[in-house]
């Protein structure tokens, strides 16, 4: 039995379809008000008769900051992929970014090793090794550093990541990976995916800063590969292509037949997009599409290479345009059908 945190977020609805799509037995934490929406459409693309599926799902209330709630949904399970954490680069969820993810993935690890699991995937991110001096690439053996340059989420993934070192120190088969940004079809209003949705609503500006960028299905690939053949206590970056904001939003407007952005966008442009969306939260409640750090971040130069999953696994990365053109024409679907 495989238990999975964060079902019903982006890697971890893909990851539940993926393991069903296996004949694996899924368990997957969630809490009474969890959105189920995503992990449906998801279950509904890839599967031939997905009620049928979504319904082999044994779902366990819980919840991760509740340690004995962890103990009862561990029951009979042998596996856990700990995709569960709260994403957010405003200042104003500072607490409960750092209680979430970095309690959160403590008490499953502390769980995890109370009930001698066999196996520990734990979904970190490229934020969690820190920033390097812009042109240097960061890699699995780059030391993190107590930096203004790491956002209050990369402090959290840090935090949550130090945990799980120590739960392997003290016996947990973990393995982590380090995802750069994530990208599928999800919800189109939040995350990477809020992209699509941007662009395809007339983004008129882009800026020339270099990320790293990865189809979600290849994160999930690489997390069973990664716990199939045990490579734990290991790290690994997951990351497809670093290619520049400009690049990736021409790609996305190929993708919905529409017009890309044309304007560049300077840092002076960008500190004043952040200070409106901030604004117009403060007055309106609305969740700001640009913040300080996001800002910042478009215009900075990022290398994540996955040289040593490629060397020591022998895994290939799907082209990040072909991930492109995928996620484009679900939401093309996706739109045509909630229109008609």
């Amino acid at each position: 039995m495989n238990l999975v945190t964060g079902a019903t977020g982006l890697v971890g609805s893909h990851l539940v379809s993926r393991l069903l799509k296996d004949q694996e037995a899924v368990k997957a934490l969630r809490r009474p008000e969890s959105d189920m929406r995503l992990l449906k459409r998801v279950i509904a693309r890839e599967h031939q008769h997905p009620e049928e599926i979504f319904n082999r799902i044994e779902w366990v209330n819980g919840d991760l900051l509740n340690y004995y709630s962890l103990e009862n949904a561990l029951a009979k399970v042998h596996t856990v992929y700990h995709c569960a954490a709260i994403v957010s680069f405003e200042g104003s969820d500072k607490h409960k970014l750092l209680e979430n993810n970095i309690l959160g993935t403590k008490n499953i690890v502390d769980a995890a090793l109370s009930v001698g699991l066999s196996a520990f995937c734990h979904v970190s991110s490229i934020a969690a090794l820190g920033r390097a001096s812009e042109g240097i690439p960061v890699t699995e053996q780059s030391f993190w550093k107590n930096s203004d340059r790491n956002t209050i989420y990369a402090q959290s993934k840090h935090g949550a990541e130090k945990e799980v070192w120590r739960g392997i120190a003290e016996g947990l088969n973990a393995v982590i990976v380090n995802p750069s940004i994530i990208l599928g079809a999800g919800n189109w209003e939040n995350g990477s995916a809020a992209l699509i949705h941007t662009v395809a609503n007339g983004l008129k500006f882009y800026t020339r800063g270099i990320n790293g960028f990865v189809d979600v299905k290849d994160v999930v690939e690489v997390m069973i590969l990664l716990v199939h053949k045990k490579y734990f206590g290991e790290r690994f970056i997951v990351s497809g292509s670093d290619v520049s904001y400009q690049q990736l939003f021409e790609w996305i407007a190929a993708g919905l037949g529409v017009k890309g952005p044309t304007h560049y966008a300077n840092p002076a442009m960008s500190a004043l997009a952040w200070q409106f969306f901030a604004l117009r939260k403060f007055f309106t409640g609305k969740r700001a599409l640009i913040s300080r750090e996001t800002a910042k971040t478009a215009h900075a130069k990022h290398f994540y290479p996955a040289d040593k999953l490629i060397n020591t696994t022998g895994f290939r990365f799907k082209p990040l345009q072909q991930c492109i053109n995928e996620i484009t024409a679900v939401y093309r679907e996706e739109m045509m059908t909630k229109q008609s």
